[in-house]
């Protein structure tokens, strides 16, 4: 098992612009990680990824968990997935 590297655990403020007005969010380094991971393996722009998770999430959900809940969801896709040999 992997250990964590709580060096890279400090939550981390991050600006984007969604629909042309500014907004910020925080995350840990690891979730912003995996996030970036998303949007290239989609071909789109980091804030392009988090406009859309805004713009599907509840409005009693903050934009932090909503993007904390979004890579969970990806990561529990990818283990369900069976394993693709070739």
């Amino acid at each position: 098992m992997q250990t964590i590297n709580w060096n890279k655990a400090a939550i981390r403020k991050v600006s984007v612009r969604l629909d042309g007005h500014a907004t910020s969010f925080s995350l840990e380094q690891p979730f912003l990680d995996i996030l970036k991971t998303m949007a290239q393996n989609r071909k789109i722009a980091f804030a392009r990824l988090v406009a859309q998770i805004d713009e599907s999430r509840p409005a009693h959900i903050n934009l932090s968990s909503a993007l904390r809940l979004a890579v969970l969801e990806s990561l529990t896709k990818h283990i369900a997935s069976p394993a693709v040999n070739h």
